[in-house]
Formats: C-alpha cells, sequence, structure tokens
C-alpha cells in the first residue's frame, strides 16, 4: 500500500481520529460524579444511537451470501463475545479513570499490544494457529514491563485531582487485556463482515451488559438512572463521547485501515497516552505527570512501538509466503 498514492484528506482523518480517540480519557474524567459502569454504558447507549442509521443502512445493501450469514448461530455467539469483551474493557477502563491519574491510565489501556504478545508466548506451544512471538516483540515486551516498573515509582503522587495508585493501573491494564478479546473478534468478522454490522451490535450489547452490573456494583445508580445522559448536565459530555472519541475516533481509524497501512495506525494509536495527557491538561486541569511517570511512559511506549513494529513485519512476512509464486 503506498502512501503516495494515499488521498491526502485520509492522513487529516487519521489526525482527527487519533486526537478523537485521546480525547475520551479526559472526557471521561470530567464526569466523574456518575459511577464508572453507569458512565460506560452512558458512553456506549449513546455510541450505539449514532451507529443505528449506518447500520440500518448496511443491513439493505448487503448481499444475500453476508445476510444469511450474519444470521447464523456462530456469528452472534462472536458478536455476543466481543460485546462482553468490550463491556468489560469500558467497565474496568472507566473505573481506572477513577483510582489513578489520567496519564497512568492512558499508559496502561492502550497496553493491548504487550497484552497480545503474553498471550502468543502462553498459547504457542498449545493452539496451533497462534505463532511464537519474534525476537523483537519478545524484546519489545521487556521493555514494556521495565516501562511500566518505572512508572509505578510515581504511586503516592498527585497529578491534579488524582493520585497514580496501583489498583487503578491494574484496572486500566485489564481494560488492556479485555480489549484484545474486542479486537480478535473484530479480526475474524471484519474479513466479510461491514464495519456498522459489526460495530453496532457489540456496541449495543456491551452497554446492555454495563446496566445490570452498575444497578448491583454502585449504590448511586437509582440517583442517575438508566438514561441519564439525557440530562442537560451530562448530555454534551456523553455526545462528544460517542461523537469525537466513538464515530470520529474509532471509526476513522478504521476508516483509514482501507488506504494506509496498519502499521501506520498502529503507530499512531500508541500517541494516545500523551495526546490524551495534553488534552487533560489544556481543557480540563488534569495536571502534569510526575517524572517517573515521564520517564517510564517514554520507555512504556519504546517497548510498545516495538512490538507494534515487530509484528507487522512478521505479518507482511506470513502474508509474503502465503501468496502465489
Amino acid at each position: 500500500m503506498s502512501t503516495s498514492s494515499t488521498p491526502g484528506w485520509v492522513w487529516g482523518l487519521l489526525v482527527a481520529a487519533v486526537v478523537g480517540v485521546s480525547s475520551a480519557g479526559a472526557l471521561f474524567q470530567h464526569v466523574d460524579a456518575v459511577p464508572p459502569l453507569l458512565r460506560a454504558s452512558w458512553r456506549l447507549q449513546l455510541t450505539a444511537i449514532v451507529l443505528l442509521p449506518f447500520f440500518l443502512y448496511q443491513l439493505s445493501t448487503i448481499t444475500p451470501e453476508v445476510a444469511t450469514r450474519f444470521r447464523t448461530r456462530r456469528t452472534w455467539v462472536l458478536l455476543s463475545a466481543s460485546g462482553i469483551a468490550l463491556a468489560a474493557h469500558f467497565g474496568a477502563w472507566v473505573a481506572s479513570l477513577d483510582q489513578t491519574t489520567l496519564t497512568h491510565s492512558l499508559l496502561f489501556v492502550t497496553a493491548h499490544p504487550l497484552v497480545i504478545v503474553i498471550g502468543m508466548a502462553m498459547l504457542a506451544s498449545s493452539v496451533g494457529a497462534v505463532r511464537s512471538p519474534r525476537r523483537n516483540e519478545a524484546f519489545g515486551a521487556l521493555i514494556c514491563f521495565i516501562g511500566a516498573a518505572i512508572t509505578l515509582l510515581d504511586t503516592g503522587s498527585q497529578q491534579g485531582d488524582q493520585t497514580v495508585t496501583v489498583l487503578g493501573d491494574l484496572l486500566a491494564f485489564g481494560g488492556a487485556v479485555f480489549v484484545v478479546g474486542y479486537i480478535v473478534v473484530g479480526r475474524i468478522l471484519r474479513t466479510w463482515l461491514p464495519i456498522f454490522l459489526y460495530a453496532y451490535p457489540v456496541t449495543l450489547i456491551a452497554a446492555l451488559l454495563l446496566l445490570p452490573l452498575s444497578y448491583a456494583l454502585e449504590p448511586t445508580f437509582a440517583e442517575f438512572g438508566v438514561l441519564g445522559w439525557t440530562d442537560t448536565e451530562f448530555f454534551v459530555w456523553f455526545l462528544l463521547l460517542a461523537l469525537v472519541a466513538g464515530l470520529l475516533g474509532h471509526t476513522g481509524l478504521n476508516t483509514c485501515l482501507r488506504y494506509i497501512s496498519p502499521l501506520v495506525v498502529s503507530v499512531s494509536v500508541t500517541l494516545e497516552p500523551v495526546l490524551g495527557s495534553i488534552i487533560g491538561w489544556l481543557f480540563f486541569d488534569s495536571g502534569v505527570p510526575g517524572r517517573w511517570t515521564w520517564l517510564g511512559g517514554m520507555v512504556l511506549m519504546a517497548g510498545l512501538l516495538t512490538v507494534v513494529v515487530a509484528g507487522e513485519q512478521a505479518s507482511q512476512e506470513a502474508n509474503n509466503q502465503n501468496e502465489p509464486a
């Protein structure tokens, strides 16, 4: 895929999409009066509403073959599994924003390339379809662990109104673990299923799953209600989460993948902790990270970049080997 033949608007969309995705953490943290599981559900509810017209349009234009596959039990089992993973991802990540600083939360929740390498190392010997990590991927994972350990030296330090905690960082990393399920199912289904036929059901399932969890676990659920995002106090913020972080961010990145290398998109997304922290500092007074977070964060991001680049190179080599001579 040549960058010289890429339309100029795609690069503009990539920048806007990365900024959009990066804004989510600061926006979520700004409405922290709402309990985290309910906050996550509201975001996904509104995103599902935004996605619905696109879902209906694609549903009306798909081929009979795709429509038949879409209705199969296997497809809906996978969509449900992805929805569960997405609910767990958002639940853990939004909870982390209440327990640690914005920068720490973003650093750990974007560490899913590390999770994938760990999963490959654990499963390669028993699952034939899973390859072992390449040397550079393992090296990048080691760098990630070193960077994460350095950032934890800031435990107890303040960033704005938030304090770095191990619990919060673990919740954010849990969000990274869970999002891998969403990514894996997406890679399986998106080989034939249009984007909105995947994104809408998964988003709706995740939004609905979080409601009973919030009711059971969050004492202030009744104070805000199932559709509390419709309140004027919250509507604008959750609309921004749905339109900017959701539609522009995630859908924009998926659109970019049609025109530019997945490596370029993946590397761009690793900037989320930096951009998200800047957005939080500029617009929401989230404060400046401590020195160990600066140092460890740069090391962690370098490790993630190493993993992403090595993984893309391995995928490219595999594709070249599978191509007919």
